[in-house]
């Protein structure tokens, strides 16, 4: 299970993300507790006014839990991860919330804690605990039997493709999926050699090379978007530069916009500009699809929720109609038997939570096989549809390099038309003095 985790401040941004319904299929909110308010909004709330009453700015400790993407975790699952990672840093009773999210057929979890301890007014240490945390999160593979990731095993061997959160964010401004935009730079710069051969490769995929005011070598995309190159490749600035010399010589980011504005632009914007709308065209039915599926698990949860509700509460009725009163009663006291029909009604209690918590799950699957399937159809047309946009970039590149072609061919063949024409000296022979 990826656990990824920081100290952070905001606590209205925090929770609106947490009750976010647009990028999520499904929101439930598994847990409010260690507050007065029962609800999301009024947590943050709450652990910011109580923030005010210490120096603490980073007052909230925000994590998410990311299991294997083919798993199915039961619930029970994370909340014994949630009481390790409490023992672990020490956050055991504080106010926390839990929260649960569900895209494309996958669940993960969001856990917010309060770091200030309401008895002393301090903030709780959290000293490093991103270590801690992956320790645990070894440790919840090797428990589940999950295939751990080469990543943990051996930090060399980690996704090369993956990306800060920062990067993530300017990506998706950019409209570019922001694993594919890093894994497109990183294979351009395996298979060049120098500055010209990578900057060709990068035209090819609808990336100009530039000087970057700060970061010396930036990637310019064909909408103006800048990335730095040095983080995309996961290269130090001083080995870029020992492949790609001077950033002096390249164009700026400036002047590569202006560039881009007057020769490619104009030419192949409506093109991409067709491509995106018939990518979006051929979207739409997967989109519908989805979309009913999400109203259609929705539904079936609700009916769900309902009818073990009223058989848990039907059979709390039996439980408790075991239990005899008045005279009846006092003599089942004074027997015993009170006490043996009260264990026995826990047992029952314990047990029936238990069924409806394997029944809920089993249900939850069974939406995630669906979703999944359907996910598998949509991330297919994404891939085709990505490739026919790329494709455009390529051809934009060729003919880019064709122009230029021809213009240097015009300007030999002036030159060389201009000496040509230019008057010889004439031939007055010998020079008898």
């Amino acid at each position: 299970m990826i656990l990824k985790a920081s100290k952070r401040s905001g606590g209205r941004q925090l929770g609106a993300h947490l009750l976010k319904t647009e990028e999520n299929e499904h929101v439930e909110i598994h847990e409010v507790s260690g507050f007065i308010s029962d609800t999301v909004m009024g947590a943050m709330n709450e652990a910011y006014a109580l923030a005010r009453g210490t120096k603490c700015q980073q007052y909230l400790f925000s994590m998410s839990l990311s299991p294997p993407a083919h798993e199915s975790v039961r619930v029970e699952v994370f909340e014994k991860a949630l009481a390790d990672i409490e023992e672990r840093l020490n956050l055991t009773g504080q106010p926390r919330v839990i929260v649960f999210h569900e895209k494309e057929g996958r669940r993960h979890c969001h856990a917010v804690w309060s770091r200030i301890d309401a008895e002393t007014m301090t903030a709780k240490e959290l000293p490093f605990f991103k270590n801690r945390l992956n320790e645990i999160a070894k440790q919840l593979y090797l428990e589940n039997g999950w295939s751990m990731p080469k990543g943990f095993a051996n930090p060399k061997l980690r996704d090369a493709r993956n990306f800060t959160l920062d990067e993530w964010q300017q990506a998706k401004r950019a409209g570019l999926d922001p694993r594919e935009l890093k894994s497109a730079v990183q294979e351009c710069w395996k298979q060049s050699d120098g500055a010209s051969a990578f900057a060709s490769a990068l035209e090819e995929r609808g990336l100009f090379l530039a000087r970057g005011d700060r970061r010396g070598f930036v990637a310019v995309t064909i909408d103006g978007d800048v990335f730095a190159l040095a983080r995309m490749i996961d290269a130090k600035s001083k080995d870029v530069a020992s492949r790609l010399g001077d950033p002096a010589t390249l164009r700026s980011v400036d002047e590569t916009k202006q560039f881009i504005g007057e020769q490619i632009a104009p030419r192949l914007t409506r093109y991409i500009a067709e491509a995106k709308r018939i990518a979006h065209h051929n979207m739409q039915p997967l989109v519908a699809k989805r979309e009913a599926l999400k109203v259609q698990h929705q539904a079936e949860r609700q009916a769900f929720d309902k009818s073990i509700t009223a058989r848990w509460n039907e059979e709390q009725r039996i439980r408790s109609s075991r239990l005899r009163k008045g005279i009846a009663g006092a003599w089942d006291f004074l027997t015993g038997k009170y006490f043996k029909t009260r264990k026995q009604n826990e047992m029952e209690s314990k047990f029936a939570r238990e069924r409806d918590s394997h029944e809920r799950h089993a249900l939850i699957h069974a939406q995630h096989k669906d979703r999944q399937a359907l996910q598998e159809l949509i991330k297919e047309n994404r891939r085709k549809e990505a490739e026919r946009i790329l494709g455009l970039y390529r051809d934009a590149a060729k003919f880019r390099r064709m122009r230029e072609g021809e213009a240097e061919r015009d300007r030999n063949g002036r030159t060389r038309d201009a000496r040509s024409l230019s008057p010889k000296p004439r031939d007055r022979g010998l020079d008898l003095g």
